[in-house]
């Protein structure tokens, strides 16, 4: 998978990175070859197997992605969800979508972590005291 060659999973890496740094919230990227089932059913899985709803603040994103079958999701925790507007996450899809349909899956899910992150910063900003509550690293999903 082109997708999880180093150089890309660095870029990936480190857009969380940049991203996390401006607010307390956190984002996963979890990619897997095959989703067989409803790929938002299947988003909510890994969120849970990743711990994604421990986060203090329950400010918590995740972007996944089956490559050969071309389905994603971007799913937020409770938190997240109660203060962005209805359509924030169906945005960030389109926004995604459209770097996906020109061939640039890794450029579309830097626009998504990218567009999360301005919606994390604003509502949950970085403080002194935030730690990393999640890895920041690429997560590969059972195929």
């Amino acid at each position: 998978m082109p997708f999880l060659q180093e150089h890309n999973k660095q870029r990936v890496k480190k857009a969380i990175q940049a991203a996390e740094s401006l607010t307390s919230g956190e984002i996963r990227v979890c990619v897997e070859r095959r989703c067989s089932e409803d790929v938002l059913d299947r988003a909510v899985f890994y969120f849970k197997e990743l711990e994604m709803h421990n986060t203090r603040e329950r400010n918590g994103v995740l972007i996944y992605l089956a490559i050969d079958d071309h389905k994603f999701a971007i799913i937020g925790d409770a938190g997240i969800n109660a203060v962005v507007e209805t359509e924030f996450w169906n945005k960030t899809k389109e926004i995604m979508r459209s770097s996906f349909k020109e061939g640039n899956l890794v450029d579309g899910v830097i626009l998504g972590i990218e567009e999360a992150g301005r919606a994390l910063q604003k509502y949950f900003p970085y403080t002194s005291d935030d730690k990393n509550e999640l890895s920041d690293d690429i997560y590969i999903g059972n195929d």
